[in-house]
């Protein structure tokens, strides 16, 4: 199976024969596995203080006939607060510490000891990726995902000239010239989040965009950053997330000529 390279103004300059690893089987299970393996590997563990609702001077009377006893006076036996001084009896005698008071503990809170990491063999992780990058060549499976009704034909694989590139707006130029100026439009548009997320460090939803593949990041990592939802990665780094985000398969794959040699 061959592919044209193409240059910076979008012509194709030359062919290759792709590797073996876009003939793999496109397997949806396993790149679910390792994407959520990965996200689970990342997550930290977390937990409220130990002694969260548990600093309280409240405790129980239970004895009978004695001042302040909480026996035979129609409430529940709880933990309270006892009144200081010398106020009237139970006037602030408020239940805490026990899970169903206001300010009490929580029953079962979130703990440190739960193990959030997912275990994955090597070949199963290997393969998953294979199956990501096989999937980055079949148009019905990226059409799902992106604009690209004016691309001639994938994989895109660019001379390696593509690393040099400096500036947002040269990186700009060149997906244009390859036909993608309906998906520089779809990544540039941002939703703000519904609900309390918007208050939480993440009030906007950004679209996922093309993923360029190279060998030798040059400069091109820091004009792509500048691009909504486009990203760079190294060959050696190609993991199922970046390849399938969300463990949707068919993400827009740029490869550099080299990088589709080390493949």
């Amino acid at each position: 199976m061959k592919a044209n390279v193409i240059d910076l103004n979008g012509k194709a300059v030359e062919k290759i024969d792709l590797p073996k690893v876009f003939d793999e089987p496109i397997r949806q299970d396993l790149v679910l596995r390792a994407v959520l393996a990965t996200q689970n590997n990342k997550r930290q563990v977390y937990s409220p203080n130990y002694m969260a609702g548990k600093r309280t001077s409240a405790h129980y009377h239970g004895r009978r006939r004695i001042y302040q006893s909480m026996m035979n006076r129609e409430m529940a036996r709880l933990p309270r607060i006892h009144p200081s001084g010398r106020t009237v009896p139970f006037l602030a005698m408020d239940a805490r510490f026990v899970p169903q008071a206001v300010k009490g503990r929580r029953a079962h809170p979130p703990k440190t000891e739960k193990i959030w990491n997912q275990k994955i063999n090597k070949k199963e992780k290997r393969k998953a990726i294979d199956s990501a990058i096989a999937a980055t060549a079949v148009k019905e499976i990226v059409e799902k995902r992106h604009r690209i009704s004016e691309l001639k034909e994938l994989p895109i694989i660019v001379e390696n000239k593509l690393q040099e590139l400096k500036k947002t707006k040269d990186v700009i130029d060149f997906l244009k010239k390859i036909g993608l100026d309906k998906e520089l439009v779809r990544i540039s548009e941002r939703k703000v989040r519904s609900g309390k997320g918007k208050a939480r460090g993440r009030k906007y939803k950004t679209k996922v965009g093309p993923l360029f593949v190279v060998t030798n990041d040059k400069d091109l990592g820091k004009a792509v950053k500048n691009i909504l939802g486009c990203d760079t990665c190294k060959v050696g780094n190609l993991s199922a997330e970046y390849l399938a985000p969300g463990a949707m398969m068919g993400r827009l794959t740029i490869f550099t000529k080299d990088a589709v040699e080390k493949l």
